[in-house]
């Protein structure tokens, strides 16, 4: 195991009403927010959290079609991201370049997006 299933992320338009959207539909708290990002956390409080992330001109999925895919992404929380990097390249992802001290971005084997996290909190 590289690491574990920390975060699902949706893109969207608004996060806060998206995020109020699911908190009803899925009986989740708001424990997050800000203009650009919201989170959800279940009542055991557990992971993984469910959140949604603003994307500018965003373009909804169209469903069935593939002319605009559907928009997601995981993060993955991994103790070192070094260590969590060179395993993942050694299974088939690609370097997107994306970083911060906190995050690295990569694609797999398919080109879907995904995340390792390292958060210091």
């Amino acid at each position: 195991m590289i690491g574990t299933l920390d975060v699902i992320v949706l893109d969207c338009p608004d996060p806060n009403s998206l995020a109020d959207f699911y908190a009803e539909v899925l009986g989740m708290r708001k424990f997050s927010d800000d203009p650009g990002w919201a989170e959800l956390v279940g009542r055991d409080q557990g992971r993984p959290l469910l959140a949604f992330q603003r994307v500018e001109n965003y373009t909804p999925p169209q469903w069935p079609g593939q002319d605009v895919p559907q928009q997601i992404h995981l993060d993955v929380k991994v103790d070192d991201l070094d260590a969590g990097e060179a395993a993942v390249l050694a299974l088939g992802a690609t370097r997107t370049g994306s970083e911060t001290p906190t995050f690295r971005v990569y694609l797999d084997p398919a080109g879907h997006p995904f995340c390792l996290i390292n958060p210091k909190d």
